[in-house]
């Protein structure tokens, strides 16, 4: 990239205006058809009054007839093989002119005729041949404000055109080709104001064999130097020594350099105002591996150096000390494609002052067919190609080592770390950092398969790329209180599924309480536990897509900052009430919550009903949701372009079968439950006896007779009263009908036998006794157990003495018919009864008759 003096700057937005094109367009907001050309879009500039025109990849064969407002024109890719004179004589406001990609073979003196505020020109791959048929000598003689120039692809020679006319140019992309020694010659002197020449190969042709100290001799002033892929054999020193203004050099791609040669270009840079060196790829990657020692850079010291790269040299170690001759300057280097093993150097990473470093690909497989590889002259240490990329690699692991440092070594200020792609197998151990700022930390590819820790001292870390390394296990101590100021987390491509599930109290995440983003896509995960992300509640965005998940049945209702949940590509058919719930709870704070569930096996049928009735009414965003998919019960697919519609066209297909077996179903419960219960309250002291009796034959089986007439009773008569009536039954009943009538009373408080419960000792009494005599009051009726008493004998009288009349009512007290029972008003009608008269005379004849009813059969 140029880089940074204000004049500079402004040619760089040109050239970005015509080779990012697409990203302007993109800008502007409404573009309409050219009045002066059906087929060209226009656009009008805010503010201006002029217009922008887009009349690339048309198949034009001319250039249209311009209005006197266009302030760009693109015409790149059409078929234009001249420019007419005078086609621009009223396009004084053209700024940006693009007509690569075209057929021009020929450039007039009158071709450019009224340009004269053109600041960008782009000629590049035309058919343009560097000679005098091609540009007379008069042809940018109108461009008296031109800025940019570029000429790249077209036809091959090392002729340059006459620009000495162009005396504000500032930026000029040629091709060079030239076999032996290259001097750029005095036809450059006049281009003063000239700081940027690009010669690069990647863009167009060059072919610079050799440079000398007379290369550059007439463009001293020149601050952007773009020599990458020009096939350069050799640098003498002194090549750059003229260009004391220089701040970006690129000499890459030049694999027939060798990095030797690296001290030659430091060396003339050493006085200069260099910021940016790139030296990539000047070492043939099938050669010999290198070593970067001090002489290569010790020049660097007395520069402004402020970014170095130098990868795919295969620099296999570097000299240790030489961390005190690079500039303190330095904040940015790139190392990578290279074969780096451990060796002393490492100790010295703490001293220096950079503040990103890149050294990802190492050891990396090149294709030995398809790599850039130049044909340079032999050399007796020349080797063409060496397979064995990681020959000279030390055996032992990064993290063996690491285990006998205390704490690994870091640039105190590094900031940035790349270490991607470098095929390390091993487990990340328990590992410490020297004190650092770093805050960004990438070590995705490789194959790191355990994540072991705790790693330590990387408070300032905000980024953490451990994507596609084959990790299948992480210690629950792995992110330590050291990740607290944790963003941003990237974690796909691996295979956490194995481990992730059994983390039911969620260990592994706890300590990312500030963590923002977290990828855990393509990584085979089937379940997620209900705890796994509960402290995760600043959370903004959450990546699970392409897993086997089949439903969110995690906790998420507390990370009410989510804005973004990803489950694209899983197994989900609907969601559950839980999950829309807790979707729903988030969407309430934040407005801006969106879910994407496309590429998921989504069903529409009767029980998905709630979770389509969901989508249409949830405030919760959906991403791209007319492209979602739904099966429905008859195996199509229904797109969700209208999800209210989906809803309710599923609804009435439900309808009729949902309401039809609800009311049927509810109307069977009811008459069943009705029925049930009718049944049960009518029987229900018949379902009593029943029970008690079952109980009491199956105790006393020895009572049990097949023969009614020929029963033997264990008593005369069972008496049934209120504990509130015990006086008149212990004192008078008793010794009138007992004592003095010889009749065996059976009385609970003296005959029931204890440890039985209270039901099966009455029914027992019952069954038992030959009659049962009933105190009737009011304190009768009022207690429960009276009432199952006079239940259970009128039940025995019914099922087990053939309706044989067992009950005799005695009236202790004088009780009014509205005060009884209609079951006992039952018995008084349709059976005699007797009054205890409480006088002399009558008590004699009440025991009298009472007696004479117990004994008679």
């Amino acid at each position: 990239m140029w880089n940074m003096n204000l004049p500079y700057i402004l040619v760089t937005a040109f050239l970005l205006l015509i080779s990012c094109k697409h990203v302007i367009l993109h800008e502007i907001k409404e573009w309409k058809s050219c009045h002066f050309a059906s087929s060209c879009r226009c656009q009008n500039v805010p503010r201006s009054g002029n217009i922008i025109a887009d009349c690339s990849g048309k198949e034009l064969l001319r250039i249209p007839k311009l209005p006197h407002n266009l302030q760009k024109l693109f015409l790149q890719n059409n078929n234009i093989s001249r420019i007419e004179d005078g086609i621009f004589k009223d396009s004084s406001l053209l700024t940006t002119l693009d007509l690569s990609l075209n057929r021009i073979s020929y450039l007039r003196k009158n071709s450019f005729k009224g340009l004269q505020n053109l600041i960008s020109l782009n000629l590049s791959n035309n058919d343009l041949k560097y000679e005098n048929k091609s540009f007379e000598i008069s042809a940018f003689n109108f461009l008296e404000n031109l800025k940019s120039l570029n000429l790249k692809r077209n036809v091959n020679t090392s002729f340059v055109p006459d620009l000495w006319k162009l005396r504000s140019l500032e930026l000029l992309s040629i091709d060079y080709i030239v076999d032996k020694i290259a001097i750029l010659d005095e036809k450059f002197s006049n281009l003063k104001k000239l700081t940027g020449i690009d010669l690069s190969g990647i863009t167009g042709n060059c072919k610079m064999t050799i440079l000398t100290k007379k290369t550059f001799v007439f463009l001293p002033q020149i601050t952007h130097l773009n020599l990458s892929k020009c096939k350069i054999q050799h640098i003498f020193k002194g090549t750059f020594a003229i260009l004391r203004n220089i701040s970006n050099l690129d000499v890459s791609l030049n694999t027939c350099l060798r990095f030797e040669t690296l001290e030659n270009i430091t060396t003339d840079l050493q006085y200069s105002a260099i910021k940016i060196l790139k030296v990539n790829n000047i070492h043939s990657i099938f050669g010999m591996p290198t070593v970067l020692n001090i002489s290569h850079i010790w020049n660097l010291k007395n520069t402004s150096l402020e970014r170095f790269e130098a990868a795919g040299n295969r620099i296999q170690r570097i000299e240790f000390g030489m961390v005190q001759y690079l500039p303190p300057s330095l904040t940015s280097a790139d190392v990578g494609d290279n074969i780096f093993s451990l060796g002393k150097y490492v100790l010295d990473l703490q001293f220096m002052p950079i503040t990103s470093l890149e050294i990802s690909d190492n050891f990396s497989p090149h294709n030995v067919f398809n790599s850039y590889v130049e044909e340079c002259p032999l050399r007796e240490e020349n080797v063409t190609i060496n397979l064995i990329n990681n020959f000279f690699f030390n055996e032992l692991p990064l993290f063996e080592i690491w285990k006998n440092i205390s704490a690994f070594p870091v640039p105190g200020k590094l900031k940035k770390v790349l270490f991607k792609s470098n095929y390390m197998n091993s487990e990340i151990p328990s590992l410490g950092f020297m004190a650092n700022e770093l805050n960004y930390l990438s070590l995705s590819d490789n194959v790191l398969h355990t994540w072991t820790g705790p790693v330590t001292n990387i408070k300032r870390l905000t980024d953490l790329d451990l994507s596609a390394n084959f990790c299948s296990n992480i210690s629950k101590n792995f992110f330590n209180a050291d990740f607290i100021n944790l963003r941003s987390l990237l974690l796909q491509n691996n295979l956490l599924g194995l481990v992730l599930p059994t983390d039911v109290d969620g260990e592994i995440f706890q300590n990312l309480k500030n963590v923002g983003y977290i990828n855990l896509s393509t990584n085979k995960i089937a379940n997620i536990p209900y705890l796994v992300f509960k402290e995760q509640h600043n959370l903004e965005r959450l990546d699970l897509s392409e897993n086997m998940i089949d439903g969110i049945n995690f906790k998420i209702s507390h990370m009410r900052k989510l804005m973004f949940l990803n489950v694209r590509n899983n197994r989900i058919s609907t969601l559950s009430q839980y999950a829309m719930n807790e979707l729903d709870s988030i969407a309430k704070y934040n407005k801006n919550l969106t879910i994407d569930l496309s590429g998921n096996n989504l069903v529409c049928n009767c029980d998905s009903l709630s979770f389509v009735k969901w989508i249409v009414n949830t405030p919760t965003h959906f991403h791209l949701l007319e492209k979602y998919e739904c099966k429905t019960s008859k195996n199509t697919l229904s797109l969700f372009r209208n999800p209210r519609e989906v809803y309710e066209t599923l609804q009435k297909e439900c309808m009729s079968y949902e309401s039809l077996i609800i009311g049927v179903s509810t109307g069977i419960l009811m008459f069943i439950f009705i029925l049930c219960g009718g049944m049960i309250y009518r029987y229900r002291w018949k379902l009593r006896y029943l029970y008690y009796m079952v109980k009491v034959k199956w105790r006393d089986p020895e009572h049990n007779s097949d023969n009614k007439d020929e029963r033997l009773y264990m008593y005369d008569a069972f008496v049934s009263y209120a504990n509130e009536d015990d006086t008149f039954v212990h004192h008078k009943l008793l010794n009138n009908l007992e004592k003095n009538g010889n009749i065996q009373l059976c009385l609970h408080r003296r005959n029931f036998l204890p440890g039985n419960d209270i039901a099966t000792n009455i029914t027992s009494a019952i069954h038992n006794s030959r009659k049962t005599i009933v105190i009737m009051s009011p304190s009768y009726l009022a207690s429960y157990w009276c009432m199952f008493e006079y239940n259970m004998a009128k039940m025995e009288s019914i099922y087990e003495r053939n309706c044989e009349n067992i009950l005799f009512l005695v009236f202790y007290e004088q009780m009014s018919a509205c005060d009884l029972p209609l079951k006992i008003m039952e018995l008084v009608h349709c059976q005699s009864y007797i009054e205890y008269p409480n006088d002399e005379y009558g008590d004699v004849v009440f025991w009298e008759q009472l007696q004479k009813a117990i004994k008679s059969y």
